[in-house]
């Protein structure tokens, strides 16, 4: 899944709930916001991958911008982290 920017927390809102709900997986590629509170309160809870470089999609001449990450809700697939608070 690569959601509109625009309704990212929206999407990943629905994406860890139907990988909940149906026992489902789902992956997700997504802009690594991880100032925001939907990042800390569902893709928390999945695994991440953070993507080195920058990705470009076909026909693009130059790499996204901003750090991306592969985000995997699903049975198997959980957080592997230690919460930091500054």
């Amino acid at each position: 899944m690569n959601p509109p920017y625009k309704d990212m927390k929206k999407w990943v809102i629905k994406a860890y709930t139907e990988s909940q709900k149906n026992n489902a997986t789902v992956v997700c590629l997504l802009p690594a916001r991880t100032n925001t509170i939907w990042w800390h309160e569902y893709c928390m809870k999945g695994e991440i991958r953070f993507i080195r470089g920058r990705p470009a999609f076909e026909g693009c001449i130059h790499g996204l911008p901003q750090p991306l990450a592969i985000v995997v809700f699903g049975e198997g697939y959980t957080a592997n982290y230690k919460k930091v608070v500054f």
